[in-house]
């Protein structure tokens, strides 16, 4: 059985698009007029978002319903959207909303396992392509084993950790969303093709982006460890290198489009 069940689903034109879940929300009160930024850095870390939310320079977004804000970063607007959960749905439902809002530049800053032995907890990475195994991605494109990351953006972030002086490493990432279903033999050949890391929705975000014409990239920090085929956790070591991620994010994100 192929995957999707239908076949060249991602060929068909969708029933709805997002704009018109928008227009009903505006008809609902829901949509309150207002510029959304260009650029957005999406959140997934809890506790990463309530330290960014404590920050009084945030302005409400749009949406009533949804976590987005608007702050200024060297006389630029950029958007911070969270507070939205995990995963390639959660994840991609965001980026069409902001999309059809009018943003277009997106950074994805999260947590990710490591596959590659040489990582260590706290290690940023910089993610250039991810491997498509969610079920998002092939719903927007055809069949293929990975997707790419915009790569004029990836190259500002990458930039932009440069000028801070923070080390950090590219290279592709193994998209699944169902974390409780990795395997020792998935960490084996993905680890033997030379992917780094493992995470939950950078393929599907890559995806959203390659159908919309819009530019994003991903940056992680490794949050635990899966390298030696057994798992162990050290999230609560990963929240400084996450601020300095984020922070660079901003800085690339204020870089001219």
């Amino acid at each position: 059985m192929p995957y999707p069940n239908f076949p060249d689903k991602h060929a068909h034109p969708a029933l709805f698009e997002p704009q018109e879940f928008l227009a009903y929300l505006r008809a609902q009160g829901a949509v309150h007029p207002s510029l959304v930024p260009e650029s957005f850095v999406l959140l997934y870390e809890r506790r990463l978002f309530e330290a960014v939310e404590a920050d009084s320079a945030l302005e409400p977004v749009a949406h009533r319903n949804r976590r987005y804000y608007s702050l200024a970063r060297d006389g630029n607007a950029i958007g911070v959207a969270g507070g939205f959960g995990a995963g390639a749905p959660a994840a991609t439902m965001v980026l069409e909303e902001l999309t059809a809002l009018g943003a277009r530049r997106f950074i994805s800053i999260g947590l990710a396992g490591a596959l590659d032995p040489s990582l260590s907890v706290g290690d940023i990475v910089v993610c250039r392509e991810a491997i498509r195994d969610e079920g998002v991605s092939h719903h927007y494109l055809a069949p293929g084993g990975a997707v790419r990351a915009s790569l004029s953006l990836t190259e500002y972030l990458e930039h932009a950790l440069h000028q801070q002086n923070v080390e950090f490493r590219c290279g592709a990432s193994w998209t699944i969303d169902t974390p409780y279903r990795e395997t020792a033999a998935e960490v084996r050949h993905y680890r033997s093709e030379g992917v780094l890391t493992v995470e939950m929705e950078a393929a599907a975000l890559f995806a959203v982006a390659a159908y919309r014409g819009i530019d994003l990239t991903a940056g992680f920090v490794i949050s635990d460890l899966l390298s030696d085929e057994r798992w162990h956790p050290q999230f609560h070591n990963a929240m400084r290198p996450l601020h300095l991620l984020y922070t660079a994010a901003l800085e690339a994100l204020a870089s001219p489009s």
